[in-house]
């Protein structure tokens, strides 16, 4: 239970005092890396997401008012456009960097709970998305072809999925010192080690499989004859294709940076001011890719954005 003991962690930014003369410059250097990426994310990509979240709720809204249906594909998408937008919101604890949001460990707690919950949302219902895009070209009269045709129940398996895993995350964050103040980011510093292997294990490498093994069987399995050809379906669906690779590259950067930092818990080490540079610039990334695949969505959307811009009008 060692391990489980977090009461000596720190940022480096926070030990200024174990920082030798050479990495002072070094160190400064990183601070103002840290505060420019944050600026160039909150001036150009939170608009940019939210103004692109928003388009599409206004979309899907004004399409239920008039048909009173909402179609499989839609609701999907629809699900993974709160997701992110959600987690854009959350992104705003990022405004304090190169500092960090002052909160106390129950706050840090309950922030990354909601900040998981979209993160393991958005990611497992772009697994289904990309399902049913597949059996669209692979027509099945299997149980799980019936299931996709059912999206409510699709969507409340991925919301009590996720709300588990977020639940499982909050108590592997840790139980001790709810009371005390701390350096705060979504994903806490003070955490347990088995916090990051979980989160690598069920955010990244399970839908991360799952997704390549979507892209293999659509690549290397024959489709039926009446099926389009490949080429023709990817152009169909551009956008759902293109977020998914977003998705695994930012998401890969993250979830490496994570583990990185658990094999620093391990050796009972804090690391370096570069270590800590690298990290907050993969959650940046992480954000950013939330705007892109908003601005994405959209796109797949691009028959439709005159409605968004009359009632903007």
């Amino acid at each position: 239970m060692s391990s489980h003991n977090m009461t000596w962690i720190s940022y480096p930014s926070k030990n200024l005092a174990f920082i030798s003369p050479e990495e002072i410059e070094a160190f400064i250097a990183s601070q103002n890396i840290i505060s420019r990426l944050m600026h160039c994310y909150i001036a150009f990509f939170v608009p940019t997401g939210l103004i692109a979240g928003i388009c599409i709720l206004i979309i899907f809204i004004k399409k239920y008012l008039q048909y009173k249906v909402i179609e499989n594909l839609d609701l999907l998408l629809l699900h993974f456009t709160i997701s992110n937008i959600i987690m854009i919101f959350l992104s705003f604890t990022v405004i304090t960097r190169p500092d960090y949001l002052k909160a106390t460990h129950l706050t840090c707690n309950i922030l990354s709970f909601f900040f998981n919950f979209s993160y393991f949302s958005s990611r497992y219902v772009l697994i289904l998305i990309l399902l049913v895009l597949l059996l669209k070209r692979f027509p099945s009269r299997t149980a799980l072809s019936k299931a996709t045709q059912r999206p409510i129940l699709c969507v409340g398996f991925v919301l009590t999925y996720a709300f588990c895993l977020s639940l499982t995350e909050a108590v592997l964050v840790g139980t001790d010192n709810y009371h005390l103040e701390t350096d705060c980011q979504l994903d806490p510093l003070f955490a347990w080690p088995e916090y990051e292997i979980t989160k690598f294990t069920f955010g990244f490498g399970i839908p991360s499989f799952l997704q390549i093994l979507c892209f293999t069987v659509l690549f290397a399995k024959a489709a039926p004859a009446e099926a389009p050809a490949l080429q023709q379906h990817i152009r169909t669906y551009p956008a759902v294709y293109t977020i998914s690779i977003t998705i695994f590259i930012s998401h890969l950067f993250y979830n490496l940076m994570i583990l990185f930092r658990t094999t620093f818990k391990l050796q009972k080490s804090i690391g370096t001011p570069k270590n800590e540079l690298v990290m907050n610039i993969a959650e940046i990334v992480l954000f950013c890719e939330s705007c892109a695949s908003l601005l994405h969505a959209l796109e797949s959307l691009s028959g439709r954005v005159q409605i968004c811009m009359e009632c903007w009008c």
